[in-house]
């Protein structure tokens, strides 16, 4: 029996948090390796937004109760050892990762960190060889994209019940672990929220972002968002928006985050990210005259996931889906709210910050986040009008 097992399970849980509450700042002081989310990360820091300002502005972890989901003192122990390729920064999720590593005696994990795209190019080049166990990616289209190359397994009814059914493949290959909204960051002292269209597809049209909006068109994030474009309005229309947007003077940064800080600090007036982004800034700057704007129904509006699959090189695949299930754990969803201010996807463990609720947005009806695969396709039509 592990010493952990004759613990009561509340004192278990409680120590889990205060241990989470410890190593959050630390988490995203030092990065290393390839991911968009470390590169972001790093630019944070040498910014006047420091990372330790970030972690500041969160809620205490000790003093947040969680009062859903299922805590990993219920969930199976995990014994062996897994490689994970995770294309999720070492930065943001590192911490997380080793806490696990740790929490269990015969429990180790080997990670390999890089941009997900890179890491399913590697899985593919190395193919049956792959040692990789289990695949951990910023966003869907990765997912999907090894899921189209016949390279995952079925995930356990145990894990996928976890989140509700649009958040996991319905061929139950891959799971949602957190969320992401395309969001409108705006400068509340020049717009107020009525002032922000809500039909993306208006943008280009609105003379008062003329040379005052910016975008991130490296960012995987923003390139899913077009992919959203493309699938709904199809390619003809994304080319025109595109264009369109180029046409209004849009102002291109290297990530989501500096999009937003230029939109706090009155650089620009609004611009497009991920909704974390704008709270990361409100977090270190309450004050900051900065504000998020939601479109409704459209490309604007894509609510995508982070996840995880298990590879068909798997070594142990029981072990490998009980990770997975350790990352929908009620403490690891409540660790990604407070971390990456991220929406948790399991029931009862809410994000952090002045947000709707997943039930209040207005994702466009009929995408399949699946569908969000072919950033191939994305990326030509971007150099094609000349983003990239």
């Amino acid at each position: 029996m592990h010493e952990r097992d004759r613990e009561p399970r509340g004192h278990s849980r409680r120590r889990f948090i205060a241990t989470t509450a410890a190593l959050g700042v630390g988490a995203l002081a030092g990065c290393t390796g390839g991911s968009d989310e470390e590169t972001e990360t790093t630019t944070e820091s040498s910014t006047n937004e420091s990372v330790g300002q970030i972690g500041s502005g969160r809620s205490p972890f000790g003093d947040r109760d969680i009062t859903g989901g299922v805590s990993v003192t219920e969930m199976p122990d995990l014994s062996g050892e897994l490689t994970l390729y995770s294309g999720r920064g070492q930065a943001l999720v590192g911490e997380l990762i080793t806490f696990f590593e740790e929490y269990y005696d015969d429990f180790t994990i080997r990670p390999r960190y890089n941009s997900a795209a890179e890491l399913v190019n590697q899985i593919q080049t190395e193919g049956q060889n792959s040692p990789a166990d289990v695949f951990f990616s910023v966003n869907a289209g990765s997912l999907g994209a090894l899921k189209d190359a016949g390279r995952t397994q079925d995930l356990p009814s145990e894990v996928l019940d976890l989140v509700r059914d649009e958040f996991h493949d319905p061929d139950g290959q891959w799971t949602g672990t957190s969320g992401r909204a395309r969001t409108v960051p705006f400068n509340t002292d020049q717009f107020d929220e009525s002032g922000i269209p809500d039909d993306i597809m208006a943008f280009p049209d609105t003379e008062a972002f003329r040379d005052n909006i910016g975008w991130a068109p490296t960012y995987s994030s923003f390139q899913a968002f077009v992919t959203a474009m493309r699938v709904l309005e199809g390619e003809d229309a994304t080319r025109e928006w595109l264009q369109g947007m180029q046409d209004l003077g849009v102002t291109e940064y290297n990530n989501e985050f500096l999009v937003s800080q230029a939109v706090a600090d009155g650089e620009i007036n609004a611009g497009f990210a991920n909704h974390y982004y704008i709270q990361r800034i409100l977090a270190g700057r309450p004050n900051a005259p900065l504000s998020t704007a939601f479109t409704a129904g459209d490309a604007g509006s894509i609510f995508n996931v982070a996840g995880a699959l298990v590879l068909d090189t798997a070594d142990d695949t029981e072990l490998a889906s009980n990770f997975v299930r350790h990352l929908l754990s009620a403490e690891a969803q409540d660790y990604f709210a407070r971390t990456t201010f991220e929406y948790p996807l399991v029931s009862g463990v809410d994000p952090i910050g002045e947000l709707p609720s997943i039930d209040e947005l207005s994702p466009p009806e009929g995408l399949d986040l699946t569908q969000l695969s072919d950033l191939e396709g994305t990326v030509e039509l971007l150099r094609e009008v000349g983003v990239l």
